[in-house]
């Protein structure tokens, strides 16, 4: 077993994340292109080489966790369609694909060479259901089809995201946030908020839907 292998399977066990061994083979894929890739440009600030804990949590036991919370959440949907707003290095868009080849993905990504891996991760991983679109999140037109789920990390929930959140998401979709503030009060229904990773206070994941029409106050359940 790799060094990777041994450390996230370690790592695993102590978060209480299964992972099936298909899936630690394009983990780790992923982690050696990504590792690749991140010594000619910045892909991530987060250490690679050698791979510190924190990056392994953030990385890929972030989305292992959420994977099922976010499962239930669009269950509804047999292969929903998603879009990832500001995917950067891919996580956590590309270890939830692995783990949910067949969602509809869409990586938005506003910088060019970013993109560019993006794509090349799909093709490496065979992500037959997933797509790069190389542009600005706040410039993008309504989809043909609603989003039945967006995902974001490390972007700041702003006017702008939540406008565009709005307009891509479906009546019952979920908009699922990455260690970030709920969306303001008034637009969304908070579904869950799960403390993804028990040592990591910051290893958050928020689950909202939006309000429905004529609603004027945001629910916790």
């Amino acid at each position: 077993m790799t060094e990777f292998r041994s450390r996230l399977a370690d790592r695993a066990a102590s978060a209480q994340v299964a992972i099936a061994t298909g899936t630690a083979d394009a983990l780790e894929a992923y982690f050696d292109l990504l590792k690749r890739w991140n010594r000619r440009m910045n892909l991530t600030s987060l250490q690679l080489e050698p791979l510190s804990d924190d990056s392994l949590d953030r990385l890929f036991l972030e989305p292992l966790s959420a994977s099922h919370y976010i499962e239930d959440a669009v269950s509804a949907t047999p292969q929903p369609v998603w879009f990832d707003l500001g995917s950067g290095g891919g996580s956590p868009a590309i270890p939830l694909n692995i783990v949910h080849p067949g969602w509809r993905l869409t990586m938005v990504e506003s910088r060019a060479r970013k993109a560019a891996f993006l794509s090349e991760a799909i093709r490496t991983l065979s992500l037959t259901h997933a797509a790069v679109l190389n542009s600005r999140f706040e410039e993008l037109a309504a989809p043909d089809h609603a989003a039945d789920l967006v995902t974001v990390r490390a972007v700041r929930s702003d006017e702008l995201l939540r406008a565009t959140v709005s307009k891509l998401i479906a009546d019952k979709g979920t908009f699922a946030i990455f260690g970030a503030a709920s969306a303001d009060e008034g637009e969304w229904e908070v579904v869950r908020t799960i403390q993804l990773l028990p040592a990591s206070p910051s290893s958050r994941l928020d689950v909202l839907r939006p309000v429905p029409r004529g609603t004027n106050r945001l629910t916790s359940i």
